[in-house]
């Protein structure tokens, strides 16, 4: 057996004990069973994480989107035509997160993002569009407010509710950004359990351009903490009819630090095919 052989099956010896042993690890029972996947937080917008009263949580990542049947119309664009057609977008973008849970029941969010995206037209496309539009710069730029209403016990589940403004900082027709101010309000329950923690949300938009209120999104998601390292999160989330699955790891370094990865994947065909995200979260405590 050569030297090289032997070196990389004692790296995969040496792997497969450290990850039974992080995986051996019991979660402190300082815990009721019901938050020992989330602690004592409130959810955030951000998929699986929960903000405390005077934490910071900083999050920057980077998302990428295809699509190869993307729904558009070429007068979103300044094209004219209201016909809906399928092209092809690709895009990748860089975000920025921020929470800071003010009390026990209140926290503030904000999230910004810069981005490349490309759209190539559809074949069936005969207007005046070029082949591709591709636009960079500034995408959305959006906050939260959020607020819990009560605490979750044994029996009863944690109802909160959230408002959600997203800024008019992209240009009419653009494919990036949004040119209009969009509203969000929204309200869901948590509910911990021995087998992991079950989170239900609903929400209804508005913005200035259409000027009416409207079915927003809506998921059921659920959260599992394997070990102190280790947490898996699974979401089926929707608006209207773009429904996609999300399944996420989470890697909790310390107390501090945890990274992300997930993938948005397309269950119908209006919603984005492949969406993978990932990225490195840090907690500051007081």
């Amino acid at each position: 057996m050569s030297s090289k052989v032997l070196a990389v099956r004692l790296i995969i010896v040496v792997i497969m004990l450290q990850s039974l042993w992080i995986f051996s690890q019991e979660i402190p029972p300082d815990l009721p069973v019901y938050l020992q996947d989330r602690g004592k937080g409130f959810p955030t917008s951000q998929f699986g994480t929960y903000v405390q009263k005077g934490q910071l949580i900083i999050y920057p990542f980077y998302e990428y989107y295809y699509d190869k049947n993307f729904e558009y119309e070429p007068g979103d664009y300044g094209y004219g035509s209201t016909k809906e057609l399928r092209g092809r977008y690709e895009g990748h973008e860089g975000l920025i997160f921020l929470a800071y849970g003010i009390s026990d029941r209140l926290a503030l969010e904000f999230e910004a993002g810069v981005i490349t995206a490309k759209l190539d037209k559809s074949d069936q496309d005969t207007t005046a569009q070029p082949a591709q539009i591709k636009q960079s710069g500034l995408n959305d730029v959006e906050g939260q407010f959020r607020w819990r209403w009560n605490f979750e016990n044994e029996s009863t589940p944690e109802f909160f509710t959230y408002f959600e403004y997203v800024l008019p900082t992209g240009k009419k027709d653009s494919l990036i950004g949004t040119s209009v101010w969009e509203f969000k309000l929204g309200s869901g329950l948590v509910k911990g359990y021995p087998w992991g923690t079950i989170t239900f949300r609903l929400a209804f938009d508005y913005d200035t351009g259409e000027k009416r209120i409207a079915p927003g999104e809506y998921a059921l998601e659920y959260l599992k903490r394997l070990s102190n390292y280790f947490r898996v999160f699974a979401m089926i989330e929707g608006s209207e009819d773009e429904v996609t699955f999300v399944p996420e790891i989470q890697w909790h370094i310390n107390r501090n630090i945890f990274v992300k990865a997930n993938a948005g994947l397309g269950i119908t065909s209006k919603a984005a095919d492949f969406a993978p995200e990932i990225g490195i979260m840090f907690s500051l405590f007081p």
